[in-house]
């Protein structure tokens, strides 16, 4: 008897400590998750920044050597060359891409990167706004993380 009431303030003890651990692991994991969102979505904005103003100096700096582009109407792009060359040729000057706000969403790829996933709109900057469309596009871009640096290595379009 004496056992078991001086057993129960310590299983209770116990209960608490697993609840307090499970409890900061929570949070370490929301910490993590939340980072990793402020690093993709800074990410996105630094390469779209270089994509609106024509840097392409910045965009090859994002673009892994091994990039595939699968665009829904234009196919897949596996040449880093080619799709800077397309950039530079088809959308300099001529189309911006504005990011809708609040849809990004990103998920982590434990021990290789992130997936990003979102809608963004592009603006054709030859037509008046009024002719083009307001709804938006779905993007995903695949991030690696190497040794510090993150570099796009695939991209999917559709529009």
């Amino acid at each position: 008897m004496k056992f078991n009431i001086l057993m129960k303030p310590v299983i209770f003890l116990l209960l608490a400590l697993f609840a307090s651990a499970e409890l900061h692991a929570q949070k370490q994991t929301a910490t993590a998750q939340k980072k990793l969102y402020d690093e993709i979505v800074g990410m996105d904005s630094i390469y779209f920044n270089a994509y609106n103003n024509c840097d392409m100096q910045t965009q090859e700096s994002l673009y892994a050597d091994s990039i595939e582009f699968y665009h829904d109407k234009g196919g897949l792009s596996t040449s880093k060359k080619d799709i800077l060359d397309a950039i530079k040729k088809n959308i300099c000057g001529k189309v911006t891409r504005e990011l809708i706000k609040g849809s990004i969403e990103v998920y982590p790829i434990n021990g290789f990167g992130a997936i990003e996933m979102g809608l963004h709109r592009f603006h054709n900057n030859q037509e008046p706004e009024s002719n083009q469309p307001k709804e938006g596009s779905k993007f995903i871009i695949i991030w690696h993380n190497k040794n510090g640096k993150w570099e796009i290595t695939r991209v999917i379009s559709l529009h």
